[in-house]
């Protein structure tokens, strides 16, 4: 495909070491030439692909020298975008990269838009869809465990499952068609019954498959959104300094300090917590703690995993009672606080309220029980069944809807198959899931959800 040069900064915004500023396109070496000035007159266009070379950044209008660079010149093929691909490195700084990336579109090159770079390579047949949007997953993972999973499906694995299954229903469309052509044979319409069926319960069993993995894979992406709660003073700042090993909230013995959500990511076990301490959640006439109160409400609607927080140097209480009530249908760990001081809550109680639930014990003033503490949130959302390095995990939204709607439309051929509805509408169903998991890798999605998702990465990426 024939598109112009375009560049833009693909380090962050800051002052560091090193800047990057990127070309790519037709005209990028050239234009990377006309404010390049390399040693003994050396001229990019000459140099071979994949090879570096230090000079400086002269501005061509009044021959002033502006940078002290290192160039980098690859050439097409064999580049990210499939273009030809020009990186200047210069030192890091706010100044001094924007005077380089602004010489290079006065010089001929456009400013690249959000995540044009990965487009291209998607457009020029690099990459597909999904391994283009576990990019920005990689860029974003915030665990080993995440980013793992990232590499994997820019890797393409699975992509490559998707094309397989695609192909499996390609074949199995194709086979019905010649069926359907030569009708002559008795038993004609009984064989395509049966090899539908087949196909697409093979097609149903291998969907399965990646959608048990969905909920796993989403929260490696997106983090687990968990949220501590318990009455005032029972532990929860501490709780969160603890996971986070620095000291994010203040720690005092009044009640009610926390008057507002504190959110801090930490990683426990390779999976990402996005950690929310609430302030206390109890009846109270300070208006500030009140608003605080509802706002730790709020973010209860939306939490993945709840940790309770008890304190074991204090008796139940009627609001310990009510949390517990509040968080029933959820995802919940109960924390027992204080065990360094004398027990007064009654445990039994405890286990009663949390039905089954994990219970762990701690004294955050000692530093003990971190550890069984994080080795339940582990537990509790990646299990042995699911935590093989030989899966294909699914982690995006997008990915995992389509992949639901695929799965409804390979049951309602079965469905079909199986009332004895006539073939052709079967193959209406099959088609539909065709095109869907198709939708997941590219093959068959419209120009407007591209932008759309390109849209969220950063410049010059």
């Amino acid at each position: 495909m024939e598109f112009d040069t375009i560049a833009a900064i693909s380090t962050p915004m800051g002052e560091g070491a090193i800047a990057i500023v990127r070309l790519s396109g037709e005209e990028a070496i050239s234009i990377a030439d006309r404010i390049f000035k390399g040693v003994g007159g050396k001229k990019l266009k000459d140099v071979p692909s994949h090879t570096i070379h230090y000079g400086h950044i002269i501005d061509p209008a009044n021959g002033q020298t502006v940078e002290e660079v290192m160039v980098t010149v690859m050439r097409a093929p064999k580049t990210f975008t499939r273009e030809d691909v020009v990186e200047i490195n210069c030192h890091g700084g706010l100044v001094s990269v924007n005077r380089v990336l602004q010489l290079t579109l006065t010089n001929g090159a456009r400013l690249a838009e959000p995540g044009e770079f990965t487009k291209r390579a998607f457009l020029n047949g690099r990459i597909d869809l999904s391994q283009a949007e576990a990019v920005i997953d990689l860029i974003r993972a915030k665990t080993d465990r995440a980013m793992n999973v990232a590499l994997q499906q820019m890797e393409g694995r699975l992509s490559k499952m998707i094309r397989e299954l695609r192909q499996t229903i390609l074949e199995t469309l194709a086979h019905v068609e010649v069926n359907i052509d030569y009708p002559e044979y008795d038993d004609v319409e009984e064989m395509t019954h049966q090899l539908l069926m087949e196909k697409a319960q093979y097609v149903r069993g291998q969907i399965e498959r990646l959608l048990q993995t969905a909920q796993q894979g989403k929260i490696l992406r997106e983090g687990l959104a968990t949220v501590i709660i318990g009455r005032p003073n029972v532990g929860k700042s501490s709780l969160l300094n603890s996971l986070v090993h620095e000291n994010k909230a203040i720690v005092t013995d009044i009640p009610g300090t926390t008057r507002d959500v504190i959110e801090e990511y930490v990683n426990v076990r390779g999976v990402p917590l996005k950690l929310i301490d609430t302030a206390g959640i109890r009846e109270t006439e300070d208006i500030v703690e009140r608003i605080g109160v509802e706002r730790s409400r709020q973010v209860l609607k939306e939490a993945d995993l709840i940790l309770l927080v008890l304190n074991f140097n204090e008796e139940l209480t009627k609001e310990d009672e009510q949390l517990f009530e509040i968080v029933k249908d959820m995802d919940v760990i109960v924390i027992v606080n204080k065990t360094d001081l004398p027990q007064k809550i009654n445990m039994e109680r405890v286990k009663e309220l949390a039905n089954g639930r994990p219970i762990v014990t701690t004294s955050l003033l000692k530093e003990k029980g971190i550890e069984d503490l994080e080795e339940a949130i582990a537990a509790l959302f990646f299990t042995g069944r699911v935590e093989a390095n030989d899966l294909t995990y699914v982690s995006n939204s997008r990915h995992i809807a389509l992949l639901h709607q695929a799965k409804k439309a390979i049951e309602d051929a079965i469905s079909g198959i199986e009332a004895g509805v006539p073939i052709d509408l079967v193959q209406i169903d099959l088609t539909r899931a065709w095109e869907l998991l198709g939708e997941i890798i590219g093959d068959t999605v419209h120009e407007s959800l591209i932008d759309q998702l390109f849209s969220q990465f950063c410049l010059g990426k």
